[in-house]
């Protein structure tokens, strides 16, 4: 019965594509066929239902801030982590500046760019980039995530908007790290290739309550997982992410790489989505389809 809903689901949402492109302002993800769909379905008795372009490793890009939420939720504690960033939808595109000018402000939340650097500026003291590499393997049950060196290059040379908010937020006292070794943990974060697989993987840990369906081992706090799934529902769609909820109100996550994560806890299920077309708010269109 899944994969018959998933293969109809793929099917349905494929022609959507046609109206949306993929992120041509990091250049190296611009080559992407934008074609390309893929979606999983992870479940706890062990079920791995796949329809269409699963197998295909693309960018992680903002879906990696759910792993960082994660580990600093972890690492550094709930006070620490949301003493400079909020926790409310922000209105605004994920890479805004406007909700940074005014003295005294600080990012809206931790899904959108300006939160993520700040996030990453908590972990870049404590974690080396190959520690956050195992941590987000184990976290996706995928040994085979590396850090795409294209992608890392040509968005490292497109990094104006982004060097421009850590500098921001180094203005407002918000981020107290060094501003270029926090960036390059940040695009080194986004640079990592994933599979709809790897997604759906981290899924179904976070409707387990962070415990690996792998290994039984416990990998995230239930804490963590309560704080970064709300999160995910109310801030994790970008600028659509109170439309997103209202229609399909699971906890998700995109990222401009076309990648959809959800959780589906009175399910157990997780689920993982890649469709590089992306819509104005820069939400893979096939896989909101």
């Amino acid at each position: 019965m899944i994969q018959t809903i998933l293969e109809r689901a793929v099917a349905a949402g494929r022609p959507a594509a046609e109206r949306g492109a993929a992120a041509s302002y990091i250049p190296e993800l611009g080559k992407v066929d934008k074609r390309l769909l893929g979606a999983c379905v992870f479940t706890r008795d062990g079920g791995r239902f796949s329809a269409g372009d699963t197998g295909v490793r693309f960018s992680i890009q903002s879906i990696s801030k759910v792993i960082s939420l994660a580990a600093a939720l972890e690492l550094c504690g709930f006070d620490t982590v949301f003493s400079q960033v909020g926790m409310e939808p922000s209105g605004e595109a994920f890479n805004s500046l406007v909700e940074l000018e005014p003295t005294g402000s600080r990012p809206s939340n931790p899904m959108i760019n300006s939160g993520a650097i700040a996030v990453d500026g908590y972990l870049e003291p404590k974690l080396s980039f190959a520690e956050m590499l195992s941590f987000t393997r184990k976290l996706c049950m995928d040994d085979g995530i590396v850090l795409d060196e294209a992608v890392y290059h040509s968005e490292m040379s497109h990094i104006s908007r982004n060097r421009a908010i850590a500098y921001l937020l180094e203005n407002q006292g918000v981020l107290q790290g060094d501003v270029e070794r926090t960036l390059d943990f940040y695009v080194r974060m986004c640079s990592l290739s994933v599979t709809a697989e790897s997604l759906a993987g981290l899924g179904l840990l976070l409707a387990e309550g962070g415990v690996s369906p792998a290994t039984g081992e416990r990998l995230l706090s239930p804490d963590t997982v309560r704080v970064v799934k709300t999160i995910m529902l109310t801030c994790g769609m970008y600028d659509g992410s109170g439309a997103f909820a209202v229609r399909v109100g699971l906890p998700s996550k995109s990222g401009v790489g076309g990648g959809i994560l959800s959780v589906a806890d009175r399910q157990h299920m997780g689920i993982g989505i890649f469709g590089p077309a992306l819509d104005a708010k820069g939400n893979s269109i096939a896989g909101e389809a």
